[in-house]
């Protein structure tokens, strides 16, 4: 298919199921914190950014490839993409491991989560699974480097199998865009930096974006803008062809060849409405891969980021509280915004 004929996403990568627990606190080590409940639902890059997706647009073409059990969990997790609408033909099942699991910690407290997983299926996942030949999607959304075992080695002549599948969907006519995951500074520049120039588009958040660059991008949660945009910057010229985008709770940053940076600051949703952040970064790359699937200005594709990523803070789980993109619009300019 030309690049022109395609519309939609494929996801690619780790899909798993959440067990999302609400505690009072984040204890420290040998301390204690009271347990407040629990609930079941799908988690990984490749289920959120899809289930986000469908809720902004219920239209938007939506397929997926990944590897999953054969036993409840993966059950769990058809059903899940079956209600969704989306192309589960490349969802594959064996028998050789459990599927990906991850127990979710959200602080009522601080509203922030901690994950601990069991890759399970994960570590199964290599380059062989994924065949483009038959996808009809525009634009590849592959994740998460650090969590799948296999992926993250060398494969054949290429880094790793990271490389691999990006060159495999670019030579089948695919965009390809990448999410990651917090497993630390220098595994994410291991991993990540021989796939950047095989990346159209790149959504992070500001520590991992420091990570890829070797700047510190954040200090004690606050994003040093400046070094976020340094370190935008250093990467893009590592090879991303169109843009890197950088994330943090109060500000996102766009970097472009040859276009000024352009900075949005976010929604100021109410803090009464705020029940945990599972999702947000999800939920953000999906408002901004929408707009840019859409081919609106870099500015207003932010602002649909945040005010996805806003929106997504109402709900415990990493999906379900977007609404269409509309919606979430309207929403954030209710809020108001940072300047």
């Amino acid at each position: 298919m030309t690049a022109r004929a395609r519309r939609g996403f494929v996801t690619g990568g780790t899909w798993c199921v959440d067990a999302n627990k609400i505690v009072s606190h984040w204890p420290r080590e040998d301390g204690l914190s009271e347990y407040l409940g629990e609930e079941k639902a799908n988690g990984g890059s490749g289920s959120n950014f899809a289930l986000d997706m469908r809720q902004l647009d219920p239209a938007m073409p939506l397929e997926t490839i990944t590897l999953i059990g054969d036993d409840e969990d993966g059950r769990f997790l058809m059903d899940v993409a079956d209600k969704a609408g989306i192309d589960r033909s490349r969802m594959q099942v064996t028998r050789d491991a459990r599927t990906h699991y991850t127990d979710a910690f959200i602080s009522a407290e601080s509203h922030r989560r901690t994950h601990i997983y069991f890759r399970g299926t994960s570590a199964l996942l290599s380059p062989d699974h994924f065949d483009f030949s038959t996808v009809r999607a525009r634009i590849l959304h592959l994740g998460l480097p650090g969590v799948h075992r296999i992926m993250d080695e060398p494969w054949g002549s290429d880094a790793n199998g990271w490389v691999s599948v990006l060159r495999k969907a670019r030579a089948a006519g695919l965009e390809t865009n990448m999410e990651l995951a917090s497993v630390g500074a220098e595994a994410i520049r291991r991993i990540v930096t021989p796939c950047l120039p095989h990346l159209d588009t790149l959504v992070v958040n500001d520590v991992e974006i420091g990570a890829l660059a070797g700047v510190v991008a954040s200090h004690d949660g606050v994003t040093d803008i400046a070094a976020a945009e340094r370190a935008a910057r250093l990467v893009l010229d590592q090879g991303v062809k169109h843009i890197v985008v950088v994330h943090s709770p109060t500000i996102a940053i766009a970097v472009m060849h040859g276009r000024p940076t352009v900075l949005k600051g976010s929604a100021t949703i109410p803090s009464e409405l705020i029940a945990s952040a599972n999702g947000a970064g999800d939920a953000f790359a999906a408002g901004m891969m929408f707009a840019w699937h859409e081919g609106w200005e870099i500015e207003r594709c932010l602002t649909l980021a945040h005010a996805s990523a806003a929106c997504s803070l109402r709900g415990l789980a990493t999906t379900g509280s977007l609404e269409t993109w509309q919606s979430c619009l309207d929403l954030a300019d209710g809020w108001g915004w940072r300047s």
